[in-house]
């Protein structure tokens, strides 16, 4: 079956909301529909839309024109076995002790690592992106530095590859949050894959908003592996969540970002402890 995308860019969060609710009015209707900020600093948000039938070309053109949006480029993809392909495009990857691979490569788990298994269809999260590769080198580092996690959350969690590698070198169950229903599921399943079902807790929340995540703060370090943006809304409630001498490791940050980022923690008391590059990604572990 053939796949359409419909993107445009437009300025400005509240019109980017209005324009990707216009959009699942039309006929057909879109299959799904993503509005995000693009993190490059111009204001520009990207409103993403996936249809399994042929779109409606006019009305996408009419509703970009009323909404201030440049015209929606409109593509057909071909047909792809993603997951067959993403199998053949990822390899294993070693991030410290860490081991992070689908079922298909079971047969090169080498000795001596703490692996993971995230399956190839759960894309995001397998550890290759630089952000989740920096965070997992930043447990690595604060655990060979004698740093014990006595409570942890990862806070925006995906696959919980994060909150399953914390919970694979220390003995204390983990809680795992993420404001994408789908995406719990995926981390609840990942969970029951590594045998870790009773040590990771995986729940919908936005943020630190959730009774679970309450009840077990303050924690000695948080996982937030977001985006720039939310990352600075969610300084003062990482501040009031996290204990005295705790650490946040954060990613999702733009190189060029990071001194921002840095910069707003630090006035909630929470400073650099390292930073890491990799690729045009940057990992911060901060210390409150």
């Amino acid at each position: 079956m053939p796949t359409f995308t419909a993107i445009t860019t437009l300025t400005g969060k509240t019109p980017a909301e209005a324009l990707g609710e216009a959009v699942e009015t039309l006929t057909p209707e879109p299959e799904g529909v993503g509005v995000f900020e693009i993190e490059d600093g111009s204001g520009l948000w990207e409103v993403a839309c996936y249809f399994t039938d042929k779109p409606d070309h006019a009305g996408l053109a009419l509703l970009a024109t009323i909404h201030g949006a440049k015209p929606f480029a409109i593509s057909e993809l071909p047909e792809t076995d993603w997951v067959a392909h993403v199998r053949r495009e990822l390899s294993p990857v070693v991030a410290g002790r860490f081991f992070v691979y689908g079922s298909h490569d079971a047969d090169k788990v080498p000795d001596g690592v703490e692996a993971l298994l995230i399956e190839a269809a759960m894309a995001f999260g397998t550890g290759h992106h630089g952000t989740t590769q920096g965070c997992l080198r930043a447990l690595d580092r604060l655990a060979n530095g004698g740093f014990t996690g006595q409570s942890v959350a990862d806070i925006g969690c995906g696959t919980a590859v994060l909150a399953m590698a914390a919970a694979r070198i220390w003995p204390n169950s983990v809680l795992a949050g993420d404001i994408d229903e789908v995406a719990v599921d995926v981390a609840r399943a990942n969970v029951t894959a590594n045998d870790l079902e009773g040590r990771v807790d995986c729940v919908e929340a936005t943020g630190f908003d959730h009774p679970a995540i309450t009840a077990a703060s303050p924690f000695d370090l948080v996982f937030a592996n977001i985006l720039k943006g939310p990352l600075i809304d969610l300084a003062p409630d990482m501040a009031a969540h996290l204990s005295a001498g705790g650490f946040a490791i954060l990613s999702g940050i733009l190189n060029e970002q990071a001194d921002e980022v840095i910069a707003v923690y630090a006035q909630s008391g929470i400073n650099l402890v390292h930073r890491e590059e990799i690729g045009e990604w940057t990992t911060l572990t901060l210390g409150k």
